[in-house]
Formats: structure tokens, sequence, C-alpha cells
């Protein structure tokens, strides 16, 4: 046996690495949670895997989770909604303010950081929401220990998440140097149009109340309100054609998130096929808006894809239209749905790649993620672009226990899922006890 500085924690066999050059095929050296070596000449290891007919990829990060607790455990939870994370290849999370109570103060972060530690299938941060209470104080908020940053509500929210006053927006833009999370819908707008989803009482009429005017409005208004500030803004589940063609003008300011829902799912078919499980907010829009989306997708506006995953029960979701909650599951299907698109020659795995491993990794200054190299973390997922599987209700960890992707089949599939140069997941069993610990982000990097 070669001397103990030679002996490995896992090597990973004769996998596509995808690096930053390209896809390589090459062993992947992993020991101390790092990637040591792209050959594996010399080394042993305590564990191997065998990725041959694999793509490897640097791990995968959602950056929009809703995972409900504390407070809503009865729709998701931490365990739950990571062990759904893991099992779709998805190494790391950050998760939303909104639960009860809402995630304002340190004592809400901590206790958030409390429930995952020992809980957490996959690595994880927590965003502080941004709101009139707090918005002096975000600057030493925003550097907490496990904290992804602020989130700020301009619709679609509630209490104090929900900041629809210009001057409390400017009071948020000011107090901080991270780049500000934002949901962009015009909350009068929306009250003064929920008549319309009242009086038809018909799902279809979703993207009709929320309409494109209700996101531009929005849009408009923070990218005026940060520029006045100096700020830097990432712009959540984008939906609408004029959105993209207006933010492709800022993207020296604003970063852009766009959803597999809207890239996948269409009105008005998706409200015959799903009712209210089709039901988003912003909504699933129509052909003209996803082909915007994907188009700035191909001309590189788009910088990264988040699940949005915000699962309700299905007793909840059964409610009349408009008193069903806008929400579904997506951070288990985020990536064979992506996939299948990448098999069917929407985009390519190396752009696929971009959204969600270096994309998240680079604009939120994650050290050592979102590259496979020597030196990196050794957070990776392995995926079989050949594999066709249906994705079907039974497979969803998550406690609401479905999926709108429900009987859909898909092209691409993630077989492993490996922290810190351990197995995780393999062959969609997870591999006990819960690694997930929390991220660590560059103090040194955050942007003004």
């Amino acid at each position: 046996m070669p001397p103990s500085s030679r002996l490995a924690d896992l090597i990973i066999r004769h996998g596509t690495a995808i690096t930053p050059g390209g896809p390589v095929v090459t062993d992947l050296v992993c020991r101390d949670g790092l990637i040591v070596a792209l050959d594996s000449s010399g080394w042993q290891a305590r564990e191997t895997l065998d990725a041959r007919g694999l793509h490897v990829l640097p791990g995968v990060i959602d950056s929009q989770v809703h995972f409900r607790e504390p407070g809503l455990t009865h729709k998701e939870t931490l365990e739950a909604g990571t062990r759904g994370a893991l099992l779709g290849g998805v190494t790391a999370v950050f998760e939303m303010p909104n639960t009860h109570p809402l995630t304002l103060w340190p004592q809400d972060l901590q206790a958030k950081l409390d429930l995952a530690a020992g809980n957490a299938w996959c690595d994880y941060a927590f965003y502080i929401g941004g709101a009139a209470a707090n918005a002096t104080q975000l600057t030493a908020l925003e550097t907490l220990p496990g904290c992804a940053g602020i989130k700020v509500f301009m619709g679609s929210s509630f209490g104090d998440l929900l900041v629809d006053d210009d001057d409390v927006l400017r009071r948020i833009l000011a107090h901080g140097r991270r780049r500000v999370a934002i949901h962009a819908e015009d909350e009068a707008r929306l009250r003064e149009r929920r008549a319309i989803a009242e009086a038809s009482g018909d799902v279809h009429d979703h993207p009709h109340w929320r309409d494109e005017e209700s996101a531009l409005l929005a849009t408009r208004k923070i990218i005026r309100l940060a520029a006045e500030a100096g700020r830097r803004l990432h712009l959540l589940h984008v939906s609408t054609a004029s959105e993209m063609a207006l933010l492709a003008g800022h993207k020296h300011r604003v970063s852009v998130e766009v959803t597999p829902h809207h890239l996948t799912l269409t009105a008005p078919e998706c409200y015959t096929r799903l009712g209210s499980l089709a039901q988003m907010n912003p909504p699933v829009r129509d052909r003209h808006h996803q082909a915007a989306l994907w188009q700035a997708v191909r001309d590189g506006v788009v910088d990264v894809l988040g699940s949005d995953h915000a699962p309700h029960t299905l007793e909840e979701k059964a409610r009349p239209y408009p008193h069903s909650p806008s929400g579904m599951t997506g951070v288990q299907t985020l990536l064979p749905v992506m996939l299948d698109h990448v098999n069917a020659g929407r985009l390519s795995l190396m752009r696929l790649v971009d959204l969600v491993s270096a994309g998240p990794a680079r604009l939120f200054d994650l050290p050592g993620r979102g590259r496979i190299a020597v030196g990196q973390s050794a957070c990776l997922t392995l995926v079989d672009l050949n594999a066709r599987r249906r994705i079907d209700n039974r497979w969803i960890a998550s406690v609401s226990g479905w999926t709108p992707y429900d009987g859909i089949t898909v092209q691409g599939w993630p077989v492993a899922t490996i922290l810190r140069g351990m197995v995780a997941m393999r062959d969609d069993e997870v591999v006990g006890p819960p690694l997930g610990s929390p991220l660590h982000f560059d103090e040194t990097r955050r942007e003004g």
C-alpha cells in the first residue's frame, strides 16, 4: 500500500468530468473534502465509485427553496426537503425566510441553523427577510454565519415580509453590500386585479390576474431604486418576455434566475391538466413568454436556475381558486427535468452546469464550489444522461408527497450525490447519516 499521504477517501473512476475547460474522461481523487487529483495513479482509496458511462458535475446548488420549517411542517421539513434535494442530485440549498416565525433576526436564523444541524442531508444557508423592522440592521444581519443574503418580497407575501413601500425599499437597499434577492410583483396592481380571479374562480385566470405588467412594474421600480443606492440585485423567478428585454440592459447590476417550471410548463395546457397544482407566483405563462425565457438562457441574460420549491399539501391545493395557495415541489426534480432539456437539445450540458453550479457559486461568493479542479470542494453530482426514468409521486421525499411532473418520463437522471468526498446518495437511496453543514461565504469578495 502507498504511504498514508497517498490514501484518499474516495476515488471516482472513469467518469466524464465537466471541467471549466470542457468534458474530460478522468479519475477524481477526493481527500479531506477536496479534489486533490484528476489522476489516480499512485493513489488508493477507502472507497471507489465506478463512473464509467456517467458524467460528473460540480455539485448542484439550488439557490431558492422554501422548506417551511419552523411553523409549517405539515407542508415540508428541513429533513424531508434536504433529503429530496440529495435524491435529486442537489448538494446545497438556500432556504427562504417566509416561515413561522419569519426569519428576520439573529435568533430566527440561529433557530433554523439549530434545526438543520444533524437533520440536513445536503449543505444549506438561510436568507434573512428584508423588512421595515430590520432595514437599518441588514448590514450586520447579512454577514451572520449561515446567512445566504437578504430576500425582499415586493408582492405575494404577508406581514412584515411584504415590502411595497418605496421608502422602505430605499432603506433596505442602503444597508448592506451583498446582492439582494427580489420577488418582483407589484402588490398594488395585484390587489387591484384580484377581482378577476375572484369573479371567475378559474385557475386558468392566474396569469391574467398576475399579469405581465404586474411583474414589469415591480422590476422597473427595483432596478431604479437599486441604481440610486448603487446596490446589486438578484431577480428571482423571472417569468415574462418584457422583463427579460429590460434586464438584458442591466446585467452590470442585476443577476437573473429562471425556474424549471417556467421553462417546462405552459399555459393554458398546464392549468387544464394540473389545475391548481400548476399555480405558482409568478404564474406559469404562455409559450410566447417561455420562448423569451429560453432565448434569455441562450443569450446569457440568465445567470442561475432555482427550483422555487414551495410545497403545500394536496388538501390545501384543492381549495377553490383563488383561495388555493401558490407553490409546488421542485428541488428534487430540478436536475432530472433540466437534463431532459439537455437531451432535447435546448441547452448544452456545459451551460446547465453554469446555471446550477458555477453560476450560484460565482454570484454568491461560495469559495471552492461550482468547478471541478484540484483544490476545489469534492461536492459532486453524478448523472446518467442515457437513463430514461418516469417521475412519480412515490419518489418524492417532500412531506407534501406530490410533483407536477408525476407520470412524466425524462431522459437524464442523478445517480449519485457526493458531499465533501463522501457518497451521500447512490441509486435513489440516501446513505446516512445526514452530512449537511452550513455553507461558508467569502466575506472578502462580497459585492457592493
